[in-house]
């Protein structure tokens, strides 16, 4: 009996020397060849992979007992795909918990509310963590991709910052813009005015597209959209510069001439009635709630005072001795 007893006690030291041994190395700092490294966890990537990628990122570690802890722990199928930064001091418990968290590194671009396309296009090109899956896409093959065959890209995506994992694609960050608009236009229509002249959401993001451009300060927004929509009631030119300027594209040169008024365009609105054909900017939400909530309003004319509000006025008469103070300092 007492040979079994010692045998016992051997065996139950051997297993707290062991659980000692494994609680040290969960919790010692693994040695890394770099101070940070980057580990890529593709979708679909099995438990025994991450841990081989984990060494070939550059930390020194053997990937069997590594994958070894990834079992024992129950957590190895809660990993999740992700760009992930390592950093110095990481142990093999506090990776674990980081996969099993999705704690992937995350970048950011922000898309401005009135931005035009070709300025959306920029930015996330000038991401350099994205992966620019539709830089050689023409607009028609993007929005295909997208699932808006047909439809034009200007004023679809949402003003907003968007986070992502370094790695992603661009046409994932143009997905999630798209839907976003998507829901905030639909909440926005959901709530118009009962005598609005807007026919559709797509009139009403049109309309939003310009009132985002024409509004120097929020406080005139409403208003600013009362304008364009009594002249929209009532059949009267819109006749807003931002869309002479849209129209114009890279020949504005800053300076909108008489000219540029007079050269038609499908978006110019000196020339032609109604709305023009496509938005001309990204509005925000401020800006969709005030095309289809207006402010209930006489004025038919606007003017910038200089300061970033503007000046209403219900008459010709009145607007033209507005545009005198204020335009032309008499």
């Amino acid at each position: 009996m007492r040979a079994v007893f010692r045998a016992l006690m051997v065996l139950l030291l051997l297993a707290v020397l062991a659980g000692g041994a494994a609680w040290w190395w969960l919790h010692q700092p693994m040695t890394m060849t770099a101070k940070t490294l980057e580990l890529e966890i593709e979708p679909g990537t099995r438990p025994r992979a991450v841990a081989q990628r984990v060494a070939d990122a550059g930390v020194q570690v053997d990937p069997q007992l590594l994958y070894l802890w990834f079992r024992l722990s129950g957590q190895d199928r809660a990993i999740k795909a992700g760009n992930y930064e390592l950093e110095q001091g990481l142990t093999p418990y506090v990776l674990l918990q980081k996969l099993a968290r999705g704690e992937a590194s995350q970048s950011a671009v922000t898309l401005v509310e009135g931005w035009n396309w070709r300025q959306v296009r920029q930015a996330l090109q000038r991401e350099a963590t994205l992966k620019q899956d539709s830089s050689e896409l023409s607009d028609e093959e993007l929005m295909k991709l997208l699932g808006r065959e047909g439809v034009a890209p200007e004023g679809r995506f949402f003003p907003d910052t968007y986070t992502f994992s370094k790695g992603s694609s661009d046409v994932q960050v143009l997905h999630r813009a798209l839907h976003a608009m998507d829901r905030h236009l639909a909440d926005a229509w959901a709530m118009r005015a009962a005598n609005t002249p807007l026919k559709s959401p797509d009139e009403a993001l049109i309309l939003a597209s310009i009132v985002e451009k024409e509004t120097g300060r929020a406080s005139d927004r409403a208003q600013i959209a009362g304008v364009f929509t009594n002249r929209l009631r009532i059949g009267m030119l819109l006749q807003t510069d931002p869309t002479v300027i849209y129209g114009l594209g890279a020949a504005f040169d800053g300076n909108l001439r008489k000219r540029d008024l007079q050269a038609d365009t499908p978006w110019n609105t000196y020339t032609r009635p109604g709305l023009p054909i496509t938005p001309i900017s990204m509005p925000g939400k401020a800006a969709l709630m005030a095309a289809v909530q207006p402010e209930q309003t006489r004025a038919l004319y606007f003017v910038a005072k200089g300061d970033g509000t503007s000046h209403f006025s219900a008459s010709l008469d009145e607007h033209n001795r507005a545009v005198n103070r204020y335009q032309r300092g008499q």
